[in-house]
Order: structure tokens, then sequence, then C-alpha cells
């Protein structure tokens, strides 16, 4: 394998420059390298310094070729645009510090700032109830089986209650609610209760009461009382 070779100064740099960064190539514009002027790309295309080439004459950075994608994009349009499930944050940021790009390091550490305190859970209370159909027998409420779930439902903090179940929370009995405030007409669009314990342990909350029991009468449609769960502060 060829080294890259030591140009001479570049007084009189192509208005059009190839590159190769850490073996993938790219070409772009002159200006665009040097659109930052505190960057270090500006400083070495400024024409004052020397540049190593490669065997085929294209200008070369010994750094991470895949990541200088997004150091170019940055460049051109002069604000970073990730993929939505890039995961290699840590690893831009010290591309973007070698290469003293300011406004890319401020935009990481503003998003990592940002997902900390995302990550903040507030503590709270949520109560979980059943509403479903029984069948009695000839002792009446002396002999009632369970027949059927109807409806899990959800009391609590609105924001709490988005947060731990999402899209499988029914709002449509009480829509509009803002965040801050209490319901108690939210259910699952789901009838699986051990889906609901999941969610909520995946959550943070801890059961820290229980009781079952039934009313109802003819009407045959008990509710058994609720299940109170809290997450404590993180």
């Amino acid at each position: 394998m060829q080294s890259p070779k030591e140009s001479p100064t570049d007084q009189n740099l192509p208005a059009v420059v190839e590159l190769n960064v850490g073996g993938q190539l790219y070409t772009t514009s002159l200006p665009t390298l040097l659109k930052d002027p505190d960057s270090l790309l500006s400083a070495m295309f400024s024409g004052k310094h020397k540049i190593p080439r490669d065997s085929r004459g294209r200008f070369f950075i010994d750094r991470d070729g895949m990541l200088f994608r997004y150091i170019l994009d940055y460049l051109r349009n002069s604000k970073l645009a990730l993929p939505e499930n890039f995961n290699e944050r840590e690893r831009l940021l010290v591309e973007a510090e070698y290469f003293r790009l300011k406004g890319i390091i401020k935009a990481l550490q503003r998003e990592k700032t940002g997902s900390d305190s995302r990550n903040i859970r507030p503590s709270g209370f949520l109560s979980i109830g059943v509403r479903g159909t029984y069948a009695f027998g000839r002792d009446g409420l002396a002999d009632v089986k369970f027949r059927k779930l109807q409806r899990i439902l959800v009391c609590g903090n609105v924001a709490l209650a988005r947060e731990v179940f999402g899209e499988s929370l029914n709002e449509t009995r009480d829509p509009d609610r803002d965040e801050a405030r209490y319901t108690n007409r939210f259910y699952l669009k789901h009838n699986y209760l051990e889906k609901a314990f999941d969610q909520l342990h995946d959550r943070g909350f801890k059961l820290i009461t229980s009781s079952a029991g039934g009313a109802g009468g003819s009407l045959k449609r008990l509710q058994r009382p609720y299940e109170r769960y809290h997450r404590p502060s993180t």
C-alpha cells in the first residue's frame, strides 16, 4: 500500500476539491471547506499549509471517513441533520472537536442535555381498575363466576398515563386533557392485565396496594376496586 505523499504548499487550490478521508472519497467545493473560518478544514485549505495527497492526487485526511459525511453536510447546510436512529453521536463529537467545528459541538451537547433531562422521570401514582362481566349462580353474590374482562381503566395524572401506556391508551372518553391535569376516564385499548403490568413495570412503577371485590346487582356487570401503582422520583 502506497503511503500518502506530501504536497508542496498549495497556493492555488482547485474550486472543486477531491478528498480521501480515511479511504472514503468525497468531492466538494473549496468554499464549502472554507465556510467555517475557525475550523481546522478552513486552515488546511487556506493555501498556507501542506496537505498530504493519496496516490491519485486526492487530498488525504486521516480521519473517520464514514462520519465525515455529516461534517460535510453541516458545512453545506449550516445545520446538523442526523438520521433518526443515528447512534454514533459520541464518535461524531470526537470528529467535530478534531475539526474544531463549534456548531456541531454545541448541537450535540444541547441534544445530550435534552436527552438527559427527558430521562429524569417524575414520581407519581396511577390506579388501575378492571371492569368485567360475571355469571351469578343460584345463591346470588355468594356464587359469582367471572366471565369476561371488558375494560382496564386508568386513573391518575394524564402525562404519566400517556408515558406508561402510549398508543395503547384510549382517551376518547376524556379528550383534550392537559398533561398537568388528572383523569379517571382513560382506559386501555387491550384487555391484557399482564401487558398492563409489564408496561407499568418497564416505567419503574411498583404495586403499593391492591384489593378485589364486586358490587352491581341485576346488571351482572361488576367493577373490581383499583390496584394502585407508585413510581418514586429518579
